[in-house]
């Protein structure tokens, strides 16, 4: 959980290539705010949501720096070194579980006294197990709420916005925003995608997969079209991003349009059952060097129990497709799924090594299912068996397995250590009794957070309104376990 932090000719390095369009001078009266990302610069300077925020803040006149986990530890800003303490207001953006315990360390060594607000997806899953260290929570999209916000002098003040969960209110409503013309500009850094320019094409997923929060917690999808999007210059390379761009109706036509104008073109993900030749073109004119696919099951029973609709055809499909222009694919899976045998375990591998053998190099990345509030998955149990602890051991030899195979085969592979995977389950349905594992580690009687969860109890996270029926969750998730 640890990050390396960044040297100061590193972050003097970072601030000389950035541009950015909004930063402005202090002047007394203004309203201090920080954005905090605790996590690394290069993940936050990507973030299309961090990017909105930090506008809105300027444009109701109040200075805002931004903070990063690998910046000074998180505990001074990145625009001119300033210490948190000194800071009115303090916004997290939380995009994993993982990142809660990032935050709380930079809390404690900040001595940060004023308002603490967190927000982003990880929160609008399930704030519970953080109700001690912030003042209040934000639910849904921020954007068109920043400035009540910032108007807020208390916690008491905070209560009543719309979104606004401060541990007192019985129920809380997710404010969706209006996706109207994309911002006219933002801050140009090196992050995950290098260079760029982050255009968000879309919000929420027309996909039912059951495993995933995105048609929950971005509903209704929304899409953006070329007329909504900015001129840009100063850059070479502009990245689409949306939860399945390609679902977008005007993704081809954006494609062609950037390429044409000669961007180097990134999008953030791709169906492999969209890819065909005119895409492909696309994609290689646009400069991507490796596709990226994420089938998350090679298993023809578990694709059904899923519901993704991608199957290993589509896969191998693509693989074809995109040989003439692609030498290598990179492909993600989940393993822990319900009704998960061994056999599917080894269709991973069998599937990475076909797509291998058409495109001449394949890597893949296997993790562990977490079954996600707000998902008909959110009841299961961690590992796939009633018996948690018999899922731990067969997680492990999948995981033995998988290693194996793979180093046998020559496949790149990326296996990570399942524990993390329990911690984030543990977080994402936890209550707050969970909250204890941020001051001693101490996991102690928090697995039932990992068993099976029972249909008829209350769960931490449903004071939350998504806009869904549980009832229409939990007849999927009987289909899933029948």
């Amino acid at each position: 959980m640890k990050l390396k932090s960044l040297g100061i000719e590193e972050i003097e390095a970072l601030r000389k290539i950035e541009f950015n369009p909004f930063i402005r001078k202090y002047k007394r009266g203004m309203k201090r705010v920080a954005l905090v990302y605790p996590n690394k610069y290069v993940g936050g300077i990507s973030n299309i949501g961090l990017q909105i925020i930090y506008s809105k803040v300027f444009e109701n006149n109040a200075y805002c720096e931004r903070f990063y986990y690998d910046i000074f530890e998180g505990i001074r800003g990145f625009e001119n070194s300033t210490p948190l303490q000194n800071f009115d207001i303090a916004l997290f953006s939380l995009q994993y579980e993982l990142d809660y315990f990032r935050a709380i360390e930079i809390l404690k060594k900040s001595n940060f006294k004023g308002l603490k607000i967190a927000g982003g997806p990880a929160i609008m899953i399930n704030p519970k197990p953080l109700t001690g260290y912030f003042d209040a929570f934000f639910i849904g999209e921020v954007e068109e709420k920043v400035g009540e916000i910032l108007e807020a002098k208390s916690k008491e003040e905070l209560s009543g916005i719309e979104g606004v969960y401060t541990g007192k209110e019985d129920k809380v409503r997710r404010v969706k925003a209006k996706v109207g013309t994309h911002i006219p500009t933002e801050i140009v850094g090196k992050g995950v995608y290098g260079r760029c320019f982050i255009l968000e094409i879309g919000r929420g997923c027309i996909r039912k997969c059951r495993f995933c929060v995105v048609r929950s917690l971005y509903s209704p999808p929304r899409w953006r079209n070329l007329n909504d999007m900015p001129d840009l210059k100063g850059v070479e390379k502009v990245v689409l991003v949306a939860p399945s761009p390609t679902d977008n109706p005007n993704f081809i036509e954006m494609l062609e349009y950037y390429v044409g104008k000669g961007f180097n073109v990134s999008p953030s993900s791709i169906r492999a059952d969209t890819v065909d030749e005119q895409l492909i073109e696309l994609l290689h004119e646009g400069g991507l060097k490796t596709l990226t696919l994420a089938p998350e099951t090679a298993s023809e029973h578990l694709q059904k129990i899923i519901g993704k609709g991608i199957t290993s055809d589509d896969i191998l499909n693509a693989a074809k497709t995109s040989s003439k222009r692609f030498n290598k694919i990179k492909l993600y899976f989940m393993i822990g799924l319900p009704n998960e045998k061994m056999d599917d375990v080894k269709e991973i591998v069998n599937l990475a090594n076909k797509v291998k053998e058409i495109v001449g190099a394949v890597k893949i990345s296997v993790n562990p299912l977490v079954p996600k509030p707000h998902t008909p998955f959110q009841w299961l149990p961690f590992g796939g068996l009633q018996n948690v602890k018999k899922g731990l051991n067969q997680l492990k030899r999948k995981i033995e397995y998988l290693k194996s195979e793979t180093s046998r085969l020559k496949i790149d592979a990326r296996i990570p250590d399942i524990i993390e995977y329990a911690v984030q389950t543990i977080l994402s349905r936890g209550d707050e009794s969970v909250s204890k594992v941020f001051e001693n580690n101490d996991f102690k009687g928090l697995s039932k957070f990992l068993g099976e969860q029972k249909v008829d109890e209350v769960l931490p996270w449903d004071f939350i309104d998504h806009g869904y029926s549980k009832s229409m969750l939990l007849k999927e998730y009987e289909k899933v376990i029948s």
